[in-house]
């Protein structure tokens, strides 16, 4: 059962196992390095964390990086983590530590899904996006050894400049790759991703229009990563949809803007509610600093001398990421406020203040609609 009250729990956990990686991505948040940095948590001090996790309502659990794979003890971790009935699955960087043994070695060890990143539906879009040649091939030929251990297979993917004309071709490759999750990720300006390389706001809408489309028609499921607004996209579609709505749908809507319910709504996801940075989502860094996400670094705390649970319950700046109505701007008085809220991440990145309205939405609350009108 996933955790239902965010202020207690979270729905997902991150944790960044280290920043080591053989990648240069252009957009990479963690400024990825070629070594790793010796104050990465031990492998006793990652135990005593994913008991930590599991005490917390047993949310689900991610491993990136950098490259999770650059540690040797990894699948240690993902065992002990699956043996305490941790959900665990792994983001890794197509490099050549992606061979059939590390697969396998996963799927013994108990990972319930592995994902990687596919940034354009060829070997030029792709590679550029990644900073190193050979990463296309390196990652078609991996899906390939992932499909004869029969694991599921999710894909992820950055837009930017360089593929939002290619949105087509992706979802056409990820449907014959045999794709149980696209997990689409909108550019937020941190570590190398800059602020040209993001599409612009109009073009944000577009394209979470687009997926709303597709997903209707794709055998596999959609969800995005910075990109809170698809679910007022979703909802919006779908109150469009079922003008004879009954009371049901009604209330389903209604628990939706007033409560953030998300879950009896299809193609949310499986979160009970719309999660958000700091609000059912935590990070937990290769040193074991503790943020609101990845992408909003405003450090609550370190695992190493405080307990996650404190720092994810107690933390003022997590405390106030829950806190929707205390969002300023057009955010703060937006009607999807609760179910969306906007990317926190991104409102940092470009104003400053993790409370302003997201720099990148279009829409209008109707609130102040109805300021103009007067």
């Amino acid at each position: 059962m996933f955790p239902q009250n965010y202020d207690e729990n979270p729905f997902i956990v991150i944790w960044e196992l280290t920043r080591a990686c053989q990648l240069k991505c252009l957009h990479c948040r963690a400024e990825a390095q070629y070594k790793r940095d010796p104050r990465e948590l031990s492998f006793e001090q990652g135990k005593k964390l994913i008991d930590e996790i599991k005490s917390m309502g047993n949310p689900m659990l991610v491993f990136t990086g950098g490259d999770p794979l650059e540690r040797e003890d990894v699948f240690d971790i993902a065992e002990y983590a699956v043996q305490k009935g941790v959900r665990v699955s792994m983001t890794p960087s197509a490099t050549p530590n992606v061979t059939k043994e590390a697969m396998e070695k996963a799927k013994e060890v108990g990972l319930s899904r592995w994902a990687f990143s596919v940034d354009g539906p060829n070997a030029k879009i792709h590679d550029h996006f990644r900073g190193t040649n050979g990463s296309f091939d390196l990652t078609m030929n991996a899906i390939k050894y992932l499909h004869e251990l029969e694991m599921p297979l999710q894909i992820n993917t950055v837009i930017s400049r360089y593929n939002v004309d290619y949105l087509d071709e992706m979802a056409e490759m990820v449907e014959n790759l045999g794709c149980v999750l696209w997990s689409v990720f909108f550019l937020v300006p941190i570590g190398r991703g800059q602020m040209n390389d993001m599409i612009s706001p109009k073009e944000h809408e577009q394209v979470l229009q687009w997926l709303y489309k597709t997903s209707k028609k794709v055998p596999f499921d959609i969800k995005t990563t910075a990109a809170q607004h698809y679910r007022r996209v979703v909802i919006q579609n779908k109150m469009r949809e079922n003008k004879s709505k009954s009371d049901r749908d009604n209330i389903i809507f209604e628990d939706a803007l007033m409560k953030g319910k998300t879950g009896m709504i299809d193609g949310l996801g499986r979160a009970p509610k719309g999660v958000n940075d700091g609000n059912g989502f935590v990070f937990i860094s290769h040193i074991g600093d503790v943020y609101p996400s990845g992408l909003l670094p405003i450090k609550a705390g370190n695992v190493k001398e405080t307990p996650l649970a404190s720092i994810y319950r107690e933390s003022e700046v997590f405390k106030q990421l829950r806190n929707p109505d205390g969002y300023k701007g057009k955010c703060g008085v937006c009607e999807f406020n609760h179910v969306c809220g906007g990317s926190r991440s991104r409102a940092y990145a470009v104003t400053g203040d993790y409370l302003e309205s997201e720099p990148y939405c279009i829409y209008i609350p109707k609130a102040l609609r109805k300021k103009v009108k007067n």
